[in-house]
């Protein structure tokens, strides 16, 4: 098992809301590409809602499958690594009203990088993402300042 994380990508997390309603699966194609091309590999997946009320409801997988073709093919994926704790730290940041996707994910494009880097001793001592909305309000900027 150690073998294994030593060899394991980087983790990550996301937490997606829908406005109003319940995911109806129109990602979940472009998700199981991602699986099927071993960029990554889904850890677990949970759905929640968060009532107008913040009252948080768990959504069941299986019952949205049952209304979405696409949501199908992630029943399985959850490995029930998070827990209630998570699922409710998650539904802070939700807007009442709403519900989310949490999707917990191995980069696996990245696993010999970061295999190697931890064999060398390396570790990664802080990291971040940049909003795509801040790259091209930058290039907007940059290009109006060449005119």
């Amino acid at each position: 098992m150690t073998e294994a994380l030593e060899e394991m990508g980087p983790v990550d997390y996301l937490v997606i809301e829908w406005p109003d309603e319940q995911p109806k699966g129109a990602a979940a194609p472009l998700l199981l590409d991602l699986v099927d091309r071993g960029v990554i590999r889904v850890i677990d997946i949970a759905f929640l809602a968060k009532r107008e009320d913040g009252s948080i409801e768990t959504l069941e997988i299986s019952n949205l499958a049952e209304e979405s073709d696409e949501l199908k093919a992630l029943l399985g994926a959850s490995s029930n690594l998070l827990s209630d704790e998570d699922m409710t730290e998650a539904a802070q940041v939700l807007d009442p009203g709403t519900s989310a996707g949490i999707l917990v994910y191995e980069n696996r494009w990245a696993a010999p990088f970061a295999a190697a880097l931890r064999r060398s001793g390396a570790q990664l001592v802080a990291n971040g993402r940049v909003p795509v909305q801040s790259i091209v309000a930058a290039l907007d900027a940059a290009e109006a300042a060449s005119v």
